[in-house]
């Protein structure tokens, strides 16, 4: 495996020690050039606690700055790669332009909702973070639909939580580490797990290109990946990679939630009617047996190796009908369907 870290800046380190087409996924944190180095006036925590040396982008340099270091991700990025860009809003557009300037297809604009913002009193509360994904044309994009869910798990409401999972509007928590010695800021271990079980497989090298506290390195060595990286805080480098000697190669592999795909092997097919009078005849069957609705159709699922979906779309035109949203309390599934392309 490949564990290389760096200090010094990105778009330099990237120059010297990346090939071309060299890393499979970039999941990366800027700095945001929003007086970052004063974030101690904002946020109520004890500075002793965090190391010295953050270094801030001047406003007035971030575009340039921006365009930059995407210009080295993409070409560092194997065809088929993926770029993960954390940013606040301030200075979103520089980002948004940079990225415009380049071959790399938007996938995903995620919104992150944390557990607080900044207080304010005479305008809403900022608690958002914006997560862009990213791809570089040209090869086989890595989307583990099913690394965390399979496509029938479902919640005590009975929703999909793999539907759930895929939304584009992730509520996760930042980490408080009281007592601890930590970086200005901190992508809580949660986010980088889920972006990395679904955006790259074991082996894969993942990138950070602002590694701050390390924590893209960590949580990817964790899950069984290599990790390269750059750091031009001296003190934060230090520190931390030190740290990085006692992570255990994928050792987060016991402690996350892994999923399968358990996809019906006839999802997609045509009914005939030779089944749809068969699948008529079950459920009443099922239903006449004592079997309210949401247990028969998890039966009919499974016999029939169809989706949820498409059991209760092919009773509904037999003149059963079950798939009131209010009786039966379905959410949109995915797992009869076709997971979609682009």
């Amino acid at each position: 495996m490949r564990y290389e870290f760096y200090n010094q800046d990105c778009v330099t380190g990237a120059r010297e020690h990346l090939e071309d087409d060299s890393i499979d996924l970039i999941i990366t944190d800027p700095p945001f050039a929003i007086d970052g180095d004063k974030l101690h006036k904002h946020y109520n925590r004890k500075e002793a606690f965090v190391l010295d040396g953050y270094v801030e982008i001047p406003q007035e340099e971030y575009a340039d700055f921006s365009k930059a270091w995407i210009t080295e991700a993409e070409r560092v990025l194997r065809p088929g790669g993926a770029l993960v860009i954390v940013s606040g809003y301030s200075n979103l557009l520089d980002i948004l332009n940079a990225l415009r300037g380049t071959s790399l297809k938007e996938f995903n604009h995620i919104i992150w909702k944390y557990n607080f913002g900044v207080s304010t009193k005479s305008k809403f509360v900022s608690s958002h973070y914006h997560i862009l994904y990213y791809c570089k044309p040209g090869g086989d994009r890595t989307f583990n639909t099913f690394a965390r869910f399979g496509s029938r798990e479902r919640n005590r409401d009975n929703r999909s939580l793999l539907y759930q999972d895929l939304e584009d509007v992730w509520v996760i928590n930042r980490e408080y580490k009281p007592g601890e010695i930590k970086n200005k800021n901190e992508l809580p271990s949660a986010l980088l797990i889920k972006l990395i079980q679904y955006l790259s497989k074991p082996g894969d090298v993942v990138c950070d290109f602002f590694l701050g506290g390390f924590s893209t390195a960590r949580i990817a060595k964790g899950l069984g990946r290599s990790a390269v990286g750059f750091e031009i805080n001296r003190n934060s480098f230090d520190y931390h990679l030190e740290e990085m000697q006692n992570v255990v190669f994928n050792g987060l592999a016991k402690a996350i939630k892994v999923g399968r795909d358990d996809t019906p092997s006839r999802s997609g097919e045509i009914w005939d009617e030779e089944e749809s009078d068969k699948l008529r005849s079950r459920y009443l069957q099922l239903r006449q047996s004592g079997f309210n609705k949401q247990k028969a159709i998890n039966l009919l699922t499974d016999e029939f190796q169809r989706g949820r979906w498409s059991i209760i779309h092919k009773l509904n035109t037999l003149d059963l009908v079950v798939g009131q949203q209010g009786t039966l309390n379905i959410s949109y599934p995915i797992e009869n369907q076709q997971i979609r392309k682009q």
